[in-house]
């Protein structure tokens, strides 16, 4: 199976000059339906005043072995956009050993805010899942995306999944990270990438904000199983491992309310990595 599904957003004034966000695309290609939904706001200071919220649902299950998935979002300059999705999604085999294969296109212009939000993937035993996430944003975009792997059903050894996040700004490199786990990854378990843990995830928080105006006096510690990574003084990573969903929504949503752990060096100076597992990753800033 094929689908292509897209969501673009722009920005209007109302009668009474406030800025509001409306659908100016939605094409759903099954399994990939969108539904405009009633605003489930953010937690933080991620509430967009005036956006649109949409939400993903599959109308099929999969993604199966041998389907390819894509979806593109688009948000026009000062819009703002709140994705979520209905429920996780179940990365199962296919019948033919093939590999199944999703792309997320994210694009956000200056002034436009996306908080994207998905339910965990679930890799399913002997699946075999590439998924490429590429965002593309513009100076002044905000984003948060958060992005969340379960490694197997209950009592399920997980099958393979190869992940790759790649983020530029103004055309040039911010981030780009890969990791693979899995039956077929040697080492995946090991201390260098999971750790035994079955759930991991990220969070990815860019604002034009200054660190200044955002990072409080006492800022929140990182337990031994999240990690803190400052991509630029505007644009943080977190990542998290757990053995349950539920532990890593929590350490992940943390992100959403508390300022980043290393906003301390911009005030007392260099401190040491936070501990824990990070997964293998590359980080580039234009020079």
């Amino acid at each position: 199976m094929r689908a292509h599904a897209r969501l673009e957003v722009t920005a209007d004034r109302d009668r009474s000059g406030r800025v509001r966000t409306r659908i100016s695309r939605l094409r759903s290609d099954a399994p990939l339906v969108l539904r405009p939904t009633a605003a489930v706001e953010p937690t933080g200071r991620w509430n967009p005043d005036g956006a649109t919220h949409v939400a993903l649902a599959a109308a099929a299950a999969g993604p199966i072995g041998g389907d390819h998935l894509r979806l593109d979002v688009e948000v026009a300059a000062g819009a703002a956009l709140v994705v979520r999705s209905v429920a996780a999604t179940l990365v199962l085999p296919g019948p033919h050993g093939r590999p199944s294969r999703s792309e997320t296109h994210l694009r956000v212009a200056p002034a436009g805010t996306l908080v994207w939000l998905p339910e965990p993937v679930i890799a399913a035993g002997r699946c075999d899942h590439h998924a490429t996430t590429r965002i593309e944003l513009e100076p002044g975009a905000r984003l948060l995306a958060r992005e969340e792997l379960l490694l197997g059903r209950h009592g399920e050894t997980p099958g393979t999944v190869h992940q790759r996040l790649r983020v530029t700004l103004a055309g040039r490199p911010l981030h780009d990270q890969e990791f693979a786990v899995g039956r077929d990854i040697p080492g995946w378990h090991g201390p260098a990438v999971t750790g035994g843990h079955r759930a991991l995830g990220t969070l990815l928080v860019i604002t034009p904000d200054s660190p200044a105006d955002t990072c409080p006096a006492d800022p929140a510690p990182t337990d031994a199983d999240t990690a803190v990574m400052r991509l630029t003084p505007t644009a943080t990573l977190l990542t998290a491992l757990a053995d349950d969903t539920l532990t890593l929504r929590r350490r992940l949503d943390r992100g959403m309310t508390d300022p980043p752990a290393d906003c301390a060096t911009q005030r007392s100076g260099p401190r040491g990595p936070a501990e824990g597992h990070m997964l293998e990753s590359r980080s580039a800033t234009g020079s």
